[in-house]
């Protein structure tokens, strides 16, 4: 028994460290050789788990090779634009400048209806609204409006705008990141009186704290309603 927790463990850390070495990507963003590789890491990874039997280097040794033929790959097509093509394919145009391309949904089997879907998860219900709507390698319809059916931004009507960064996590369930604190040049002490302001006097209580680009405080504590 105590055996098999520790293959378990083992295997379950090389294919997480694997994982993580493929980069930070969701399921739906893999490329097709990407997830083939990963599939094929939960199932050998299974059969030591499974079989007592099968020594444990020879289940990790094709796993390993499976991780550094996906580094291999990573590296080649990052490097080489025919090599990416190959490897990952290349994007799809199946609207272009506001017509369907019919030869291009017949060549990668993508029919109307499957199109229509996706544009209508893009809130662009009506097909005569999109310049272009391109199928990218990772399976994504990325679309583009036409001009009269974007969204109106400040730009368009020439309104100038304050810059808007990323609000900085000062605090996480009582946890004081000191090293974002330093970065604006605050210390933890003017933290705690910006809180007393508001009657906390322990930063153990603090669930999230954060500071906007304009200065303002935002805490929630632990237990209780938002408060600014």
């Amino acid at each position: 028994m105590l055996l098999g927790i520790i293959r378990t463990i083992i295997l379950f850390t090389v294919v997480v460290i694997g994982l993580r070495l493929m980069g930070k990507k969701q399921i739906g963003q893999l490329q097709p050789y990407q997830l083939v590789i990963v599939i094929m890491l939960s199932a050998l990874a299974a059969i030591p788990m499974e079989n007592s039997g099968v020594p444990l280097l020879s289940g990790l040794f094709p796993i390993i090779t499976l991780l550094l033929a996906e580094v291999v790959l990573s590296y080649v097509s990052l490097k080489s634009e025919r090599a990416r093509g190959i490897i990952c394919g290349t994007p799809s145009v199946l609207v272009e400048n506001g017509k369907i391309v019919e030869q291009e949904l017949s060549r990668i089997r993508y029919n109307i209806n499957d199109l229509l879907e996706q544009l209508r998860a893009k809130d662009m219900p009506n097909i005569a609204d999109v310049e272009f709507a391109i199928l990218e390698t990772s399976g994504q319809l990325s679309v583009i409006p036409k001009s009269q059916k974007r969204p109106l931004v400040p730009a368009d009507l020439k309104v100038e705008t304050a810059y808007e960064g990323l609000p900085v996590t000062l605090i996480i369930d009582g946890r004081v990141f000191q090293q974002n604190l330093q970065k604006m040049n605050l210390s933890v002490e003017w933290l705690r009186l910006e809180l007393k302001k508001f009657g906390v006097t322990n930063l153990k209580e603090v669930l999230f704290a954060s500071l906007d680009t304009e200065g303002k405080l935002f805490y929630q504590l632990k237990t209780g309603p938002n408060k600014k």
